[in-house]
C-alpha cells in the first residue's frame, strides 16, 4: 500500500509587490498556519519516505515554517513541474516516486492538487471528506490518501482512498477564513 499526502502551500501575500507570481511569499497568517500544520504531522507522527515540492517562493516558504513545526528537515526533492500543475501533470509527478518511497509528501498549488484529489477518489454518495474537498481545498490544507498498489506507477483515477482532509482552521480557528 502506498500513502500519499498533499499539502497546498500556506496562505501567499498580494500585497507584496513581486514582479512574477512565482516570487510571492507568504503572509503572515500564512506563516502561522504552516507551523500549526507542522505541528500536527509532529502530534499524528506522520513521516515520509519521500518529500517533492514546487520551487516557488511561497512553497519554500511554506517548506520552512512547516519544518519548524513539525521540528524536522523535510528535504524535499524540488520540481518546477509542480508549480501551477494540472492534476494529469502531478499525476505523472506522482507515477515518477521512487519504487522504495511507501509515504510520500508532494507540495503544491491550486486548482490542480483539488483536481488531483477528485479525480484519484471516487466519487460516492456520502463521502463527506471528499465533498469538503470539493467545496474547496484551502491553502495549507492537508489530503492523505492510500492506494492499494505496491508501485507509484500504478495510482490511477478512481483508485485511492481519502483518510484525512485537515484544513488549518480545523486546527485553531483562528486560522480560518476572514481571519487575520
Amino acid at each position: 500500500m502506498k500513502t500519499l499526502t498533499l499539502l497546498r502551500h500556506a496562505k501567499s501575500s498580494w500585497e507584496d509587490p513581486v514582479a512574477r507570481d512565482f516570487d510571492r511569499p507568504l503572509n503572515a497568517k500564512g506563516q502561522r498556519a504552516a507551523v500549526a500544520v507542522g505541528r500536527h504531522l509532529r502530534s499524528e507522527a506522520m513521516r515520509f519516505d519521500h518529500v517533492v515540492a514546487s520551487p516557488a517562493a511561497r512553497i519554500v516558504e511554506t517548506v520552512e515554517q512547516l519544518e519548524q513545526g513539525y521540528g524536522s528537515e523535510l528535504a524535499p526533492a524540488w520540481d518546477r513541474r509542480i508549480y501551477l500543475a494540472s492534476a494529469s501533470s502531478l499525476l505523472d509527478v506522482i507515477h515518477e516516486l521512487p519504487a522504495g518511497a511507501e509515504r510520500a509528501l508532494l507540495i503544491g498549488h491550486n486548482p490542480g492538487l483539488e483536481d488531483l484529489i477528485l479525480m484519484l477518489i471516487p466519487d460516492r454518495a456520502g463521502d463527506a471528506l471528499r465533498d469538503s474537498v470539493e467545496e474547496k481545498f484551502p491553502t495549507a490544507a492537508l489530503a492523505v490518501m492510500t492506494f492499494e498498489v505496491s508501485d507509484w506507477h500504478a495510482v490511477r483515477a478512481d483508485g485511492g482512498t481519502l483518510v484525512r482532509f485537515t484544513r488549518p482552521r480545523d486546527l485553531d480557528p483562528a486560522l480560518g477564513p476572514n481571519r487575520d
